[in-house]
């Protein structure tokens, strides 16, 4: 199971919110390539990064200054970038593409317009990724502070047909908050998807991994994890342990 620590950006910044709120947001670093080789150097090979201020739609100058950061960790040695927030466009695929980007996320474009989606992936293919969110069961979009009237297993049951393979599911009462995580709620999800899961929301102890990876990588093919690495909660070498059979501390 792969083990992805998660770098959100705001204007360049290196934070986490809590609930996806940007109002209840810390800043951990102001240097998010220092941050990548340093999950490098503990042993990480993918890095989940989040462009919030364009899934915000912040000033030009927070996005640039993001787009920037996001250049800088394409070129961090040693580590695969997927990379989402604000994907609404072809030509902003191809940008992070040519960036060096290994996994391109699509969250609301994927809800708001269904044939969009249907055709970057099939221009795209593998490179895409799907970023869908929940609360109740119910599939928020546009940095998670609007609804669409769909469940999460509508949106999810079709992703298929529409020809992507990877899936992040976020459970967002927990994103941020580390309670720990529902590993039924993505057993069900990936059941419904018809392919694994990139678990994300409420990681808050290698048991937590553990437990994901005990379901076998034909139902959670990773985990997101950013505010338990930040606060100290785990080292990033025992969540890879625990990723990988290795006993929990």
């Amino acid at each position: 199971m792969i083990v992805f620590p998660a770098i959100d950006l705001v204007a360049g910044k290196v934070v986490r919110l809590e609930r996806g709120d940007r109002s209840r947001m810390k800043v951990y670093s102001e240097n998010p390539a220092a941050v990548a080789r340093d999950f490098v150097e503990q042993g990480a090979t993918w890095l989940h990064v989040v462009d919030l201020s364009a899934a915000f739609e912040e000033d030009e100058a927070a996005r640039e200054a993001n787009s920037k950061a996001i250049a800088a960790l394409c070129q961090v040695e040693g580590i695969s970038i997927d990379v989402g927030g604000g994907v609404r466009s072809l030509e902003r695929i191809d940008e992070l593409a040519r960036l060096g980007a290994k996994r391109i996320a699509m969250g609301t474009v994927l809800v708001r317009d269904e044939l969009f989606a249907q055709a970057a992936a099939a221009q795209f293919g593998e490179l895409l990724v799907a970023d869908v969110a929940a609360k109740a069961g119910q599939v928020k979009v546009n940095g998670w502070r609007e609804g669409v009237g769909a469940s999460a297993d509508e949106v999810v049951g079709r992703l298929s047909s529409q020809g992507f393979k990877h899936l992040v599911f976020t459970d967002i009462a927990r994103d941020g908050m580390q309670t720990g995580i529902d590993v039924e709620a993505y057993r069900h999800i990936a059941q419904v998807a018809g392919f694994p899961v990139v678990a994300s929301g409420g990681i808050s102890s290698v048991a937590d991994i553990a437990a994901l990876a005990e379901t076998g990588d034909g139902i959670i093919e990773g985990c997101i994890t950013g505010r338990a690495l930040y606060e100290g909660a785990f080292a990033l070498g025992e969540a890879l342990a625990a990723a990988k059979g290795g006993t929990p501390c």
